[in-house]
């Protein structure tokens, strides 16, 4: 009965060395996403900034551009870390 639970326990350790591998893949490629996120959307809000700052009477149509492009990267982002949470299930 100890060399069943001890053959077990030792496929459950080799289960979880190939799956290492991709756990520290996906965390990676998830926080490198998030971190892009964040400084594209800065760089988004910082050139809005300076424009409205410099033409006041375009405010809305930058803040309009601006939201748009936000969006455009944080789906982006949801894309990477979709994708790098599917190389944690596989």
């Amino acid at each position: 009965m100890l060399d069943l639970a001890t053959t077990a326990l030792q496929a459950a350790d080799i289960d979880t060395a190939k799956n290492t591998g991709a756990l520290i893949g996906a965390g990676i490629g998830a926080g490198l996403a998030a971190i892009g996120a964040g400084i594209g959307i800065g760089g988004i809000g910082n050139g809005a900034t300076q424009g409205i700052a410099r033409q006041p009477e375009a405010a809305g149509e930058i803040r309009g551009l601006a939201i748009l492009l936000a969006g455009l990267v944080e789906g982006a982002a949801l894309f990477a870390i979709l994708l790098a949470a599917l190389f944690k299930f596989i």
